[in-house]
């Protein structure tokens, strides 16, 4: 199945909401050969990114669908403070074969069928923000109505924008949320402290800035390419004795990176689960 062959105007792909997660899966969709024509963006007012996005393609965001539209797949990417009053109004479109695919964080299955209806198709994902440049990872479960063509639609559709892990138990959707979800700001934070450390070992602002940032892009590079272990890897760049064994130590103690990093997405985890109500 190809993206191509999987719309068609008379069959569309409906996207709610041209935010930076919207924007990014539109760009991922038409860039793997989804027909522009077989697309509908409603959105009353497009951030500049996703309106130039837009125009390129020659897709008219729309305020509200235009009545009739039945979808093949309704992609919902709103803010989770209003897709409660988003979601009634997506009943029009949802016909016998139509699957709605939500990226909206702490909005639980049991949400997204209370305002879509009990017989709904309802696939719930959690997308990072790579997926901006093609490299993300999502994670999604589906409900009792999607069949596999329509979970194979759907997965068609995330792979555009990265990786896609398909979970059993919603509940791991908080541990997605915590790890893969919020991680990318984990990332950001170690760049920025890498480089506020070189500040203060002497290096200027702006070699101190290029370090941080080159340091973590290569080695995400690296660990991409790598079939080995991110602790092989680590492995491999410490040397006995040496000046990396000396900051790991103090990076692996007894209440370093690990004993945080673990703290950390305990709390990302409990927030998660408190959003979810």
């Amino acid at each position: 199945m190809t993206l191509s062959s999987a719309f068609t105007p008379g069959s569309p792909l409906v996207l709610i909401g041209a935010g930076k997660m919207g924007g990014a899966l539109l760009t991922g969709w038409l860039g793997h050969g989804l027909n522009p024509a077989a697309v509908i963006v409603v959105d009353p007012s497009p951030p500049a990114d996703s309106a130039a996005i837009l125009a390129g393609a020659g897709i008219r965001a729309q305020a509200v669908p235009h009545p009739g539209t039945v979808a093949r797949v309704i992609v919902t990417a709103v803010k989770p403070q209003i897709i409660a009053g988003v979601l009634t109004g997506l009943r029009p479109m949802v016909g016998p074969g139509t699957v709605v695919l939500s990226i909206a964080a702490g909005t639980t299955l049991a949400n997204l069928e209370a305002g879509l209806g009990a017989g709904a198709a309802i696939v719930r994902s959690i997308p990072n923000i790579p997926a901006q440049v093609g490299r993300g990872i999502t994670a999604a479960i589906a409900n009792v109505n999607v069949d596999g063509f329509g979970k194979e639609l759907v997965t068609r559709l995330l792979e555009a924008v990265g990786e896609v892990a398909w979970v059993d138990d919603e509940a791991m959707i908080d541990v997605v949320t915590a790890v893969s979800g919020s991680g990318p700001a984990y990332v950001f934070l170690l760049a920025e402290c890498l480089a506020e450390a070189a500040i203060a070992e002497g290096a200027s602002a702006e070699l101190a800035a290029h370090l941080g940032r080159a340091t973590i892009t290569g080695a995400g590079e690296l660990l991409h390419r790598s079939e080995l272990s991110p602790d092989q890897l680590r492995r491999n760049v410490t040397s006995p004795n040496g000046t990396t064994a000396a900051a790991l130590a103090v990076l692996m103690a007894e209440d370093g990176l690990p004993a945080l990093m673990k703290k950390a997405v305990a709390a990302a985890r409990k927030r998660s689960v408190e959003l979810s109500g």
